[in-house]
C-alpha cells in the first residue's frame, strides 16, 4: 500500500498522501524489526527502537521539504486522486484494525499496535478531509496542513522514541 499511496502523492502533488504513504512504510519497518527483536536481547531491542526513532525523523524531515517545496512552487494537488487513493488506505488499515482487535487486549506489543492502527484511520480520515477541502477550496492550503501536521506527528514520535531508546541503551551497558 505504500508504494501505491506514494505514487499516487507524488502524482497528485498531495503533501498529505504522501506523507501518509510514508507513514504507512514506518508501520511497515517498525513492525518488520519489532518482529525481528522479539526474542533478542534487551540491547537489540532498544537498537530496533532507535533506529525506528531515526526512521521516523527523516520522514519528518522529507514531508517537511516537501512541503517547502509545494509551498514555494504553488503545485496544486489534484483533489480527485487523494480521495480515491485515501479511500483505499483507509480501507486497508480499517481491515487491519479489524483483524488486530480481538487481539488488542492480548499484551502490550499488541494494544500498541491496534493503536497504530486506529492512528492510522485518523491520518487517513485527514488525508480524505484534505482531498474534500482542496476540491471545494481549490487552495493547497488543506493539503499542507494535514502535510504539515503529519510532519509534527512524525517528529515527535521520532523524539520519543530516540529518547527513551537511548536511555534503555545507556542502561545495559
Amino acid at each position: 500500500m505504500f508504494v501505491v499511496e506514494f505514487g499516487a502523492g507524488f502524482r497528485a502533488a498531495s503533501l498529505s498522501l504522501t506523507g501518509d504513504s510514508l507513514d504507512m512504510l514506518g508501520d511497515a519497518l517498525v513492525y518488520a524489526s519489532s518482529l525481528y527483536v522479539i526474542n533478542k536481547s534487551v540491547r537489540a531491542q532498544a537498537g530496533a527502537a532507535f533506529l525506528k526513532g531515526v526512521i521516523m525523523f527523516l520522514f519528518a524531515i522529507a514531508v517537511f521539504a516537501r512541503a517547502s517545496y509545494q509551498l514555494f512552487a504553488g503545485a496544486s494537488p489534484e483533489a480527485s486522486i487523494m480521495g480515491v487513493i485515501g479511500v483505499v488506505a483507509l480501507l486497508a488499515n480499517l481491515f487491519c484494525l479489524l483483524l488486530l482487535t480481538r487481539h488488542r487486549q492480548d499484551n502490550l506489543n499488541m494494544s500498541s499496535v491496534w493503536l497504530c492502527s486506529r492512528n492510522d484511520i485518523i491520518a487517513n480520515t485527514s488525508v480524505l478531509a484534505a482531498a474534500v477541502l482542496v476540491s471545494l477550496t481549490h487552495s493547497i492550503l488543506p493539503d499542507l496542513a494535514v502535510g504539515l501536521l503529519l510532519t509534527f506527528i512524525f517528529a515527535k514520535s521520532a523524539g520519543k522514541v530516540l529518547s527513551q531508546s537511548w536511555q534503555e541503551m545507556q542502561q545495559v551497558q
